[in-house]
């Protein structure tokens, strides 16, 4: 795609292009016409002379007389001389010199008579070549300003050397075609620069005009659209007045989405508290069914089996108090103390906090190799959130099967430098169901019949917390930049993988 000055570029150096062969054209032109009037006037000259020599074979008595009559002669020029406007003529005789001259359309104020003195030894020779050689001779004598056309032929004379000439000036033509060959070149000269100065300065306010614009997009703050200022020029002026107007409409368009979006944070924050009010009516209701049904159970029942009762009751209790307990780990504010930490160890330490529980289901831990040495971020927190991952894990995960954890600096497209943390937990168990994956990080959410489903919700508020977040990632999708959880040779299985990432500069 050409830019606008390459074309400007293009278009004045085919208007010079143009000139210049117009130029050539003129001259050339100049150059015949200037040809072309000598022609003429050579011809002319030249017509004028064998005039003049026939007219004087048909008006000499025969047997003509041993000396020309001077009279005669002049009469004849005269006779001969006003059917050709601006040449003027004489006779030449030997050893006489020059015996007649006429100019009889002289435009001057008189009659010409005395023949012009600078050009009387051109006539001479000429006319004495021509008596001596009985040939025609002409010759042209070209001048800064003019050009003098001189023509001699011999006439029939018995014992006398006598010639005709004639000569013609091609001044006026000449002149006329000169000046005007130079004014059309200073013309053309003109048109080159002023239009290659009017193209360089419509150029030149293109340019600044679109550098402007250019620096005001570069210098708007994240998603701002700044209002682009008129330039000036009415093309780029109805880009600017567009993009203006689509600004406002983008505005328009920006505050109707962030509306909606936060009366759809509205909707679902009120519909999850009703999911919530739900879930927690009924993880409620069941402990207290069930202290009530030991409590009715224990007044019937002997002293003796009255403990057992009193024990089954604490244990609902227990399970109460836990609840109340994650509940308001979920809604109350966490206060972080983020700090520099060892990665390997401490992921080290919570795949040891899980081991019991995994040795008694026969699942496998792995630490998975690679990853930051050391990372920044509040431990005890961040521990919560990793432990109840790997219990869901430990929980899900087959006999036999294997849970893996692992941590991994991961670069967004386009980046070039690892833009956050991503710590890793996977488990080969059968999966999460589709049907639970939308809500699943939402209280009460769960597919187990002893879960609460708050472990999720207080994992994701923790990275949300560390202005992370936390996904689920499905082992056919792996994250971009992370490490896959089925290995490219191998079929795809199912799994479980979530994926905690932190921002790597609060990391």
């Amino acid at each position: 795609m050409r830019s606008l000055r390459s074309q400007l570029i293009f278009f004045w150096v085919l208007l010079f292009v143009f000139c210049a062969t117009l130029a050539v054209m003129m001259v050339s032109l100049y150059r015949s016409s200037a040809g072309a009037q000598l022609d003429q006037g050579r011809r002319t000259a030249e017509g004028a002379c064998q005039a003049i020599a026939a007219r004087y074979q048909r008006s000499v008595p025969q047997p003509p007389p041993a000396r020309p009559q001077l009279d005669l002669l002049q009469v004849l020029l005269q006779l001969v001389l006003i059917e050709t406007p601006h040449v003027e003529g004489g006779i030449w005789l030997a050893g006489g010199g020059l015996v007649a001259y006429a100019y009889p359309t002289y435009e001057g104020s008189g009659v010409k008579r005395d023949i012009p003195v600078a050009e009387q030894p051109l006539i001479l020779e000429m006319a004495e070549l021509a008596a001596r050689t009985r040939q025609p001779q002409t010759d042209v004598v070209r001048g800064s300003r003019e050009a003098l056309i001189v023509t001699a032929c011999p006439l029939a004379a018995p014992g006398a050397d006598l010639a005709a000439w004639t000569m013609t000036r091609t001044h006026a033509g000449a002149l006329a075609a000169e000046a005007s060959l130079r004014a059309g070149l200073g013309v053309l000269l003109f048109l080159v620069l002023a239009s290659g100065g009017w193209l360089g300065l419509v150029l030149l306010r293109g340019l600044q005009a679109v550098r402007r614009l250019e620096t005001r997009l570069v210098e708007a703050q994240d998603d701002a659209v700044p209002v682009l200022d008129r330039t000036g020029v009415r093309e780029i002026d109805r880009i600017v007045d567009g993009f203006n107007r689509y600004r406002l409409r983008f505005e328009d368009a920006r505050a109707q989405l962030q509306a909606a979006a936060r009366q759809r944070s509205r909707d679902q924050r009120l519909a999850a508290l009703g999911r919530m009010t739900g879930g927690l009516a009924h993880e409620i209701r069941n402990p207290i069914a069930a202290m009530r049904l030991k409590a009715e159970n224990a007044l019937a029942a002997t002293p003796e089996r009255q403990s057992a009762a009193l024990h089954a009751i604490v244990g609902q209790i227990d399970r109460l108090e836990g609840l109340v307990q994650s509940l308001l780990a979920l809604v109350q504010p966490l206060n972080l103390a983020p700090r520099p930490v060892a990665l390997p160890a401490w992921l080290q330490e919570r795949l040891d906090a899980v081991a019991p529980r995994a040795a008694e289901r026969g699942v496998t831990l792995a630490l998975r190799p690679g990853g930051p040495a050391q990372a920044t971020f509040d431990p005890q927190h961040l521990a919560r959130a990793i432990d109840n991952l790997l219990d869901n894990a430990v929980r899900h995960a087959p006999a036999g099967g294997r849970v893996v954890l692992g941590a991994a600096a991961a670069t967004a497209p386009g980046r070039l430098a690892p833009d956050r943390l991503v710590l890793l937990v996977d488990d080969d168990g059968p999966g999460i169901p589709e049907t639970l994956q939308d809500r699943l990080f939402e209280p009460f959410a769960t597919g187990r019949a002893d879960g609460t489903g708050l472990g999720l919700a207080l994992a994701r508020e923790v990275a949300l917390a560390h202005g992370g977040d936390l996904r689920h990632v499905p082992p056919e999708a792996p994250s971009e930049g992370l490490p896959a959880t089925t290995p490219p040779d191998a079929a795809p299985r199912h799994g479980t993988r979530f994926a905690l990432e932190l921002p790597w500069p609060a990391s």
